[in-house]
Order: structure tokens, then C-alpha cells, then sequence
């Protein structure tokens, strides 16, 4: 684990080479662990739980999913820092075919888009491991049975599907069973890049202009703006907080 810098009491990298960095050592070196996409929502559970704010702080390495989030760091801060997104992450990653990967999690009309498409970009992927889990709480998961499942296959990287804040707890709890790898908790690439279900990545015009957070509110307005409402709770406590370190180290 490194000691990068805490944003609102989370680690979070947002040297997008630094990131990679760790992510390539670990792999070669043949480390264990598992990386965080930190928004709106999972930095909110960290503030209010305890528990959940180690699993984060106990990644290898976290990136900052959320470019208002990254807005309003920079602001503070004075630094010329920016989001460097999940989704952008998981396709980079697939695009450099360099890499045995695991996919984890979703459903299996998911997984099977998620392998059909990505085969595409690498053929390699077609041979890869595509496996559901089970629905149950995080408490209850058979983590020996799913890691001897994860270290016969020995991929370099294991992309996880479960949602935030669960898959992150599932990661932290998966992590001492493993022989090697990188997990990734990135929750909707999977539907992103399936083609199917209602779940799709926001039009390229709306990524360009820094909005794709409001796409996933109209998306899924049950579950996103209870979530972007729950930040906007926190966020005036958590900048005074914030505001109030800086201003001590200088």
C-alpha cells in the first residue's frame, strides 16, 4: 500500500501516470490488492463509516471517478488536478491486450455482451473468465471458494461488478485469499460496454462537457439522486474540513 495524498480524509491518486505506474508494478511483482473509483457516493459512505473509509484507504492505489469532485478539490487546493474516469481506466487497460484478465459480478446477459465486445477489441478476451455471483450480502460470500476459483485461472487483473460500496467491501474481504492480482471496483463498466440493458455510458457530447453525472441522474433517478443528494449533504462539512488542513500546512 503507498501513502499518496488524502482528499476529503481518502486516498486518492491523481497522477493518471503514478496510477498506472502502481497498477503495472504490482502486477509484475506479483502483488495483491485492489483499486477504489472514488465519487460522489462511495466518498460519502467513507465519511460517515468508519469501516468503509479504511476499506478505501486500504487500497493499493484510488482514482477520482467524479469530475465536479475533482473541481471542487482542485478549487481548494489550488492545484491544477482532474478526474481520471473508471470507464476510461477499464477500455485503456483492455485496448493494451498485454494484460490476463477476470471479469466478476453482474448478470449473465451482461457478461456475455461484456465478452462479446470486448473479444473485439482483443481476441484474446474470448478465452478469458467471465463468472456470475451469487445475490447475497458481503458477509456472506464464500471468498475462499471464489478466490481458488480467481487464482487457477492467474490473471493480472480482476474487474469487479457489485456496486458501490459493496464491491469495495468484497475486494478488501477477497484480498488475503489471493495468490496474485489487481482487483478493480468499477461497478457499471460492465453494463457500459455489454450493449445491453437499459445502463449505457453517457453520449460523447455530454462526456466532453463534464456531464456525465447528470446523464446517470436522468439515467436512474431512484438510485443517483438520493446518492447526489447525500454528497450535497456532506459537502459543506467536508470543504470546511478540507480548507481548514490546507490552510495548516501552509
Amino acid at each position: 500500500m503507498t501513502s499518496e495524498k488524502k482528499y476529503f480524509n481518502v486516498r486518492i491518486e491523481f497522477d493518471r501516470d503514478a496510477l498506472d505506474r502502481k497498477i503495472f508494478k504490482a502486477i509484475e511483482t506479483g502483488e495483491t490488492g485492489y483499486s477504489c473509483s472514488v465519487e460522489a457516493n462511495n466518498l460519502t459512505v467513507a465519511n460517515r463509516n468508519p469501516e468503509f473509509l479504511e476499506v478505501l484507504n486500504g487500497a493499493l492505489v484510488n482514482n477520482c471517478d467524479g469530475s465536479v469532485l475533482a473541481k471542487i478539490l482542485a478549487w481548494i487546493h489550488k492545484e491544477p488536478i482532474d478526474s481520471y474516469i473508471g470507464a476510461d481506466i477499464f477500455i485503456k487497460y483492455i485496448k493494451m491486450k498485454r494484460f490476463r484478465q477476470f471479469f466478476l459480478g453482474n448478470t449473465r446477459e451482461v457478461l456475455d455482451g461484456l465478452r462479446k465486445n470486448l473479444s473485439e477489441i482483443d481476441p484474446a478476451i474470448a478465452g478469458m473468465r467471465f463468472e456470475t455471483l451469487p445475490f447475497r450480502s458481503v458477509d456472506d460470500f464464500d471468498y475462499e471458494g471464489i478466490a481458488a476459483m480467481i487464482n487457477a485461472d492467474n490473471p493480472d487483473i480482476i474487474w469487479v461488478s457489485l456496486g458501490a460500496p459493496k464491491q469495495e467491501m468484497f475486494m478488501a474481504r477477497l484480498k488475503p485469499h489471493l495468490k496474485r492480482g489487481v482487483m478493480f471496483g468499477y461497478g457499471a463498466i460492465f453494463n457500459f460496454n455489454a450493449g445491453v440493458g437499459e445502463v449505457r455510458r453517457a453520449p460523447k457530447l455530454m462526456l466532453r462537457m463534464r456531464l456525465e453525472w447528470l446523464y446517470r441522474a436522468f439515467e436512474q433517478p431512484k438510485k443517483n439522486i438520493p446518492r447526489y443528494w447525500g454528497f450535497i449533504r456532506i459537502l459543506p462539512r467536508l470543504i470546511r474540513e478540507e480548507r481548514r488542513k490546507v490552510r495548516s500546512l501552509r
